[in-house]
């Protein structure tokens, strides 16, 4: 099963925001955010703006 990893990363004074896929790639945000939270709402928001990656995990979980 696939899965998706959304994570605050340090950076600087503030945090990025850090998508991780199952099948091994990784995205963090170039901006950088006060907050945990804040990081972690980036990153779903850019997560959800990427149909592409999640059509990918689709792909990838057919069978053959």
């Amino acid at each position: 099963m696939a899965q998706i990893n959304l994570s605050p990363t340090p950076k600087s004074n503030g945090f990025q925001g850090t998508i991780s896929y199952s099948y091994g790639v990784s995205k963090s945000s170039a901006e950088t955010f006060p907050t945990m939270a804040e990081a972690i709402s980036a990153a779903a928001i850019k997560m959800l703006e990427m149909p592409e990656r999640l059509e990918e995990i689709d792909r990838s979980e057919l069978p053959g």
